[in-house]
């Protein structure tokens, strides 16, 4: 039996276009609502919310039940970080801050097992064998992990092409807004020279065979983003959509008093 079928992965390889939400909320409860509304792909965040790897793996079970596939970005890429989200079964990662070829390279081994990478060989002890139900999970787990880097400074965007000239990597994800602080414009990341730099960027991951990624809130730039060929496409964020829908709630509430 081998590892399970990752079909974000697949759909990536086929061009196909995947929108997703980001999930910061950081409770399994909260990411079950999400991933029965019909989103293709949910980001499981490890940055920028309150997650450590057990609310990670609440999060992995209650996703895995609904139709969307989750995808867990990790704080750093640190190798012991990786070796434990892809035992907890998570089997795309997303990790922030490459800025140049060598950390492409070493994230490239981390996810996978020797020889060719540096991954440790524990599954059997892991949730991502149904510890060790499926015989054949360390021979066939490579070919179904999905390693997506994230992008978002001026090194990282001058070492670009070099990066995609490395095999093991299923597509490059644009951060806009740190990239737009690097650039000298924080909190403008439709600055048109934010805008620039964002879609030359997704045009050299998509002509190099890569899949090209990005999360933005704005309407018209996801439509470009997907025009210009961005196959994984985050459109929304759960803590802001929850937090936008409350305080109009609360405003018209307010409105009833005499």
């Amino acid at each position: 039996m081998p590892a399970p079928l990752n079909r974000f992965k697949a759909a990536l390889k086929r061009g196909e276009p995947q929108v997703g939400c980001w999930v910061g909320l950081a409770d399994p409860y909260a990411s079950e609502v999400c991933a029965h509304a019909g989103f293709d792909w949910l980001l499981i965040d490890g940055e920028h919310a309150p997650n450590d790897l057990r609310s990670i793996l609440g999060q992995l079970k209650t996703i895995e039940l609904g139709d969307s596939h989750p995808v867990v970005r990790l704080p750093v890429g640190e190798t012991w970080m990786i070796k434990q989200a892809l035992d907890i079964g998570a089997q795309s990662l997303l990790i922030p801050m490459v800025e140049s070829v060598e950390d492409a390279k070493r994230l490239v081994r981390a996810v996978r097992y020797p020889p060719v990478g540096n991954r440790g060989v524990g599954a059997a002890l892991a949730r991502a064998s149904r510890f060790n139900e499926i015989p054949d999970y360390a021979a066939t787990a490579d070919a179904q992990i999905c390693l997506l880097l994230q992008i978002e400074n001026r090194a990282g965007m001058a070492a670009l092409d070099n990066i995609l000239k490395l095999d093991g990597i299923d597509g490059i994800f644009i951060g806009p807004s740190d990239l737009a602080a690097d650039m000298g414009h924080l909190g403008q990341t439709m600055h048109p020279e934010v805008v620039e730099a964002v879609t030359d960027a997704l045009k050299r991951i998509k002509a190099a065979g890569k899949a090209p990624g990005i999360l933005t809130t704005n309407r018209e730039f996801q439509k470009t983003c997907i025009d210009l060929g961005a196959t994984f496409v985050a459109t929304d964020i759960d803590v802001t959509l929850f937090a936008i829908a409350m305080r109009k709630a609360a405003s018209d509430a307010q409105s009833l008093k005499p």
